[in-house]
């Protein structure tokens, strides 16, 4: 197995991890409620998945 002979400096290393970044979360909107929900998640405002009640949710 190949090794490295010398040290990676400090500026190459973050050379490399430049792109190691994260990407904002993708948020779509409820069709029953129009509230901002994660894609392929029932909503956590009205309990809806595809025109269907999945869960009732909790009064806060």
């Amino acid at each position: 197995m190949a090794l490295p002979k010398r040290r990676h400096s400090n500026s190459r290393t973050a050379k490399r991890r430049t792109h190691w970044k994260l990407d904002a979360p993708s948020v779509g909107h409820c069709p029953n409620c129009d509230q901002p929900k994660m894609p392929h998640r029932a909503c956590p405002n009205c309990g809806y998945y595809k025109d269907r009640m999945v869960f009732i949710p909790k009064e806060s």
